[in-house]
């Protein structure tokens, strides 16, 4: 994990009790203050597969100023302290963590997914030909669909139990084909995360035309929704769980 530290403490009573550096890493400040996600999302900020990288560097990427980000990221903590609670995940038992997961995000895939699909499908088939950028929604979509779920069941299956396993019982064999395990998830994510960034592009930001119907706003609103569900699922993974068995 990193040791580079998202905060500088400071004894100054009148100061903010905590304080960001340009040189945090962009995921290290989403574990310390999870609010900071909404923002970074809003910003198109990557805090999940391209987390690992300074916030100068990130902000830079996205034609950003750095101080104006850090000054944005401060007065969020004023306004909105970080409860205990919301903390929680950074601690937690793996064997929670991973209840946690399934029961949240993986539940939320297959419940969801089939449903967007039929959104995705209808729109395209009826506004496709007036709007040909809905053939490239719809066959990123399915894409998307296929790599989620096949990851998820990967993990239900064979991964997160031999994570399980490896958290009762480690050794250096169990642990060594865990890393190989996780570092295939790891690109799987990143495959994931490329195709939602293509989404959002075809879809402009995922803002419906002015004659869009109420399907074809609906389906654009929760596939904004399945980006923002996805961002967290892989936050947990890469940057909370999977780092406890680098």
């Amino acid at each position: 994990m990193s040791t580079q530290q998202p905060f500088n403490r400071m004894t100054d009573e009148s100061q903010p009790a905590a304080a960001f550096t340009a040189q945090a890493l962009v995921k290290d400040i989403v574990l310390q203050f999870p609010k900071a996600a909404d923002y970074f999302k809003a910003k198109r900020i990557d805090f999940c597969c391209g987390g690992a990288k300074p916030l100068s560097e990130a902000a830079e990427e996205k034609g950003l100023d750095t101080d104006s980000v850090l000054g944005d990221l401060h007065k969020l903590l004023e306004e909105y302290p970080v409860p205990e609670e919301d903390l929680f995940w950074n601690q937690a038992p793996s064997a929670e963590l991973v209840e946690h997961i399934i029961g949240k995000h993986h539940r939320y895939l297959r419940e969801e997914l089939p449903q967007i699909a039929q959104n995705v499908t209808k729109v395209y088939r009826v506004h496709g030909e007036d709007s040909p950028h809905l053939a490239e929604m719809h066959s990123l979509f399915n894409s998307l669909k296929e790599e989620l779920l096949t990851h998820t069941a990967k993990e239900e299956e064979s991964i997160f139990p031999q994570l399980l396993a490896v958290a009762a019982e480690p050794n250096e064999q169990n642990l060594s084909e865990l890393r190989a395990s996780l570092t295939i998830l790891e690109e799987e994510h990143d495959a994931a995360g490329d195709l939602l960034k293509k989404l959002r592009e075809v879809t402009s930001d995922f803002t419906p035309p002015g004659h869009a119907c109420t399907t074809y706003r609906l389906t654009y609103a929760r596939l904004e929704e399945l980006e923002s569900m996805t961002f967290e699922h892989v936050h947990l993974e890469n940057n909370v769980l999977f780092p406890r068995f680098s």
